[in-house]
C-alpha cells in the first residue's frame, strides 16, 4: 500500500455510490465516445494546462491549420509552433513539449500512434505515457480514459477540490495520490461518468470560492456544507 493513501471504507464507498446516482438524476448519464484520437488527445492535454477549454481548442485548431498532421508538428521548427500554441498560454513551455512528446512516441513505436496501449494492463500503458516529458498522471488518465477508453480516473482541480469537500479522500491527500485513491473507491464501470458529472458541478455550483451551496443538490453528503461557516483554506490551492 502506498504510503499516505488508505483502502476506502465502506461508508466512503457507499457516499459515492449515492454522490453518483444523484448527478445521474441531475445531470444524466454520460456514455463514453472517443474524444480524440490518442495521440490528438496527448497534445491536447498539453495545451490545456494552466488554460481554459476555448484557448485550448482555439491553441489545438490553429495548429492544426499551421501543420495538419502530427509528423509534420513533430518535424517542425519549436518556434512555428510556438506561434500556433500562443493562445493557450505558457507557448514557451508548451511547444517544445508537444515536439517532444510526438518524437519520443516516434522513437520507440515507429511511428505516430498509441492504440498499442489499449491491449497494455492499465498501470503498464500508465507508466508507459508518464515517460514523455510533459505528462503527469492526470494527462496520463485522461488520454487513457477519453481516447482509448480505458479505465483510468484523471483528477484535475474541480475533482480534487469537489472530492475533498465531499469527505471522498482525505483533505491533505496530494493531487498526486487522490488519482490512485479514488480510482481505489470508485467503480471502474463508473469513472467515466463520475468524472464528467463531478466537473460540471464543479464549474457551476462548488466553485473555488463562494460556492453556491445553497442550490447544491448533494447537500446531504457533503462535509463542507455540513461545517457552515468554515472557511476552506484549501480551495484554491491546486492548479
Amino acid at each position: 500500500m502506498d504510503e499516505g493513501i488508505t483502502h476506502p471504507d465502506h461508508a466512503r464507498r457507499a457516499r459515492a455510490a449515492l454522490i453518483h446516482q444523484r448527478l445521474i438524476e441531475v445531470y444524466g448519464l454520460p456514455t463514453w465516445r472517443p474524444w480524440l484520437d490518442p495521440v490528438s488527445e496527448v497534445v491536447s492535454t498539453i495545451l490545456s494546462q494552466n488554460t481554459n477549454d476555448g484557448n485550448r481548442d482555439l491553441a489545438f485548431n490553429r495548429l492544426r491549420a499551421v501543420l495538419p498532421t502530427w509528423e509534420a508538428v513533430r518535424d517542425a521548427p519549436v518556434e512555428l509552433i510556438e506561434d500556433a500554441i500562443r493562445p493557450a498560454g505558457l507557448a514557451p513551455q508548451k511547444a517544445p513539449r508537444i515536439k517532444q512528446a510526438l518524437q519520443f512516441i516516434t522513437q520507440q513505436r515507429g511511428r505516430l500512434e498509441l492504440d498499442f496501449l489499449k491491449e497494455w494492463p492499465v498501470e503498464d500503458a500508465r507508466s508507459w505515457l508518464t515517460q514523455i516529458n510533459g505528462i503527469g498522471p492526470k494527462t496520463a488518465a485522461i488520454v487513457l480514459l477519453f481516447a482509448l477508453g480505458r479505465p483510468a480516473f484523471p483528477v484535475d482541480t474541480h475533482i480534487y477540490r469537489v472530492t475533498r469537500r465531499l469527505g471522498l479522500i482525505d483533505q491533505k491527500l496530494s493531487v498526486e495520490k487522490a488519482h490512485q485513491a479514488l480510482e481505489q473507491l470508485l467503480d471502474p464501470a463508473v469513472y467515466y461518468p463520475f468524472h464528467l458529472n463531478v466537473i460540471r458541478l464543479g464549474r457551476e455550483v462548488c466553485h473555488a470560492r463562494n460556492p453556491r451551496c445553497a442550490i447544491c443538490v448533494l447537500q446531504a453528503w457533503c462535509d463542507y456544507f455540513a461545517a457552515t461557516g468554515q472557511t476552506d483554506t484549501r480551495a484554491a490551492s491546486t492548479t
